[in-house]
């Protein structure tokens, strides 16, 4: 079969000047696609500000023989996200491909989260993919074609001590992943999400010594996979790590019926209730209702 190619698809990559987002940029300029590569150029818990990380990158990439421009707006605020598809029109006159990667750290035990731990990570992954794409969506249902890449964790998907504010983030992100595929599949735009688990800057100090199995390269192809213009599916989310993918899905037990439900009868049929035996996994809501409504009659 041929390569994926992205011949005349414009991308935007947020966090990218560096670890994971540096990775899926140079991998799609690569592959033809031309790059807006927006990074502030902060430190790891979001302070300071720089042009340096994101203009490395455009250089690598002109050096390949890719087109790539760079950008240093911040994705925190409607205004940055808005300059950054401002930067992405005016450089190439299109937007197919959203990659919001940007992140940032402020962990801390649950019991001592202030605002000041909580705000910032909220509004850089969660606040700063809705900013983004909020100014780039209208393109795309124009365009009548886009591809979304959210970049979640597994923190969210499965918890992680001192990860509170990350972890709501990136489950949050789910969400907007799933809303995001129901609202765009008429209009030809496909989103999907990723939890990855790579050896970057941000996880050096939680993955020491892991440096070479767990290399963003290995992430890079799941992404640029998803944001193709033949990915076959819509509102997943997939684990990726050193070389292993994996899907994740929101399961259903089969559970336990009674329309005159008590207290007791489910302290009685609670291991019923657990039981994962048969699950189902409703694509969405209505599918949970369905599901539902048929053990009901």
């Amino acid at each position: 079969m041929a390569d994926l190619g992205f011949d005349g698809k414009v991308a935007i990559v947020t966090g990218a000047g560096g670890g994971l987002g540096r990775s899926h940029a140079l991998e799609l300029a690569r592959r033809g696609a031309r790059v807006v590569i927006n990074d502030l150029g902060g430190s790891v818990d979001g302070s300071g500000h720089a042009d340096g990380p994101a203009a490395t990158v455009v250089r690598e990439i002109n050096d390949l023989g890719g087109e790539a421009v760079a950008n240093a707006d911040s994705v925190a605020s409607p205004e940055g996200g808005a300059a950054i598809v401002a930067n992405a029109l005016d450089a190439f006159g299109r937007i197919d491909i959203v990659v919001n990667n940007a992140g940032i750290l402020r962990d801390k035990s649950f019991h001592n989260l202030t605002p000041d731990l909580v705000d910032p990570v909220i509004d850089v992954h969660l606040k700063g993919a809705f900013n983004v794409l909020q100014a780039a969506w209208p393109l795309m249902r124009e365009q009548n074609y886009g591809r979304v890449i959210n970049t979640s964790s597994n923190s969210g998907l499965l918890g992680n001590f001192g990860q509170a504010n990350y972890g709501a983030a990136k489950m949050g992100l789910v969400g907007l992943t799933r809303v995001l595929a129901i609202e765009g599949a008429k209009h030809g735009i496909k989103a999907n999400a990723i939890a990855p688990i790579a050896f970057t800057r941000m996880t050096a100090d939680l993955m020491p010594g892991l440096e070479e199995k767990l290399k963003p390269e290995l992430i890079t192809p799941v992404v640029v996979f998803l944001a193709h213009e033949d990915c076959p599916v819509n509102g997943e989310i997939y684990s990726a790590g050193g070389g292993v993918v994996s899907r994740f899905f929101v399961g259903l037990t089969q559970g336990y019926v009674n329309p005159e439900l008590t207290v007791e009868d489910v302290r009685d049929n609670f291991d019923k209730i657990r039981d994962e035996t048969d699950y189902v996994v409703p694509s969405n809501n209505g599918a949970e209702l369905k599901k539902i409504f048929k053990q009901l009659s």
